[in-house]
């Protein structure tokens, strides 16, 4: 596997909205951001701010925002918290990229995903085919980078709910 020392402009949200949206992945990475009073961006925060206090939360390392950061039984847990289990894929690539960095530096953790409201918990490991996948992924997302415009907008079953909408429908 590579070393990703060029993905520097790469941050784990970006890796989330790939699976999403190719053009959230543009505008993102251009610092427009999505409309905050978006009422499901606003869910989304509160979830995250309420859930799971207990545990240590918020861990800043580099360009990554850790939700939660645990220890069981020896291994170092890694969790992401998210509102609901509908975008899954996207969830677990955005852990699968939090534990690839912390494998670049040393560590080898383990992700959960956390979906409170749904009481679920998925663990994610790091395997060679997911961080293969995951190479593929940040290989694309550069290629996004790259382009001086945005992909074209694309009308897909979570354009209702996007705090994006007007960047692609009006």
């Amino acid at each position: 596997m590579k070393n990703w020392n060029y993905h520097k402009n790469i941050f784990p949200t970006l890796v989330w909205y790939f699976y999403i949206c190719h053009r959230e992945v543009w505008l993102m990475s251009r610092q427009l951001n999505p409309l905050q009073s978006n009422p499901f961006i606003e869910i989304g925060r509160l979830m995250s701010e309420e859930s799971y206090q207990k545990e240590r939360k918020e861990i800043h390392l580099e360009n990554m925002i850790i939700d939660v950061l645990r220890t069981k039984e020896n291994k170092v847990i890694v969790g992401e918290v998210k509102k609901s289990s509908r975008f899954e894929k996207a969830a677990t690539m955005q852990l699968a990229y939090y534990l690839h960095r912390l494998k670049l530096l040393g560590l080898d953790a383990q992700g959960e995903l956390l979906f409170p409201k749904e009481k679920k918990k998925l663990t994610v490991i790091l395997t060679p085919e997911l961080e293969e996948e995951l190479t593929s992924a940040l290989e694309k997302i550069n290629s996004i980078l790259e382009m001086e415009r945005p992909p074209e907008p694309k009308k897909i079953k979570f354009c209702s709910k996007c705090g994006y909408q007007e960047f692609c429908w009006s």
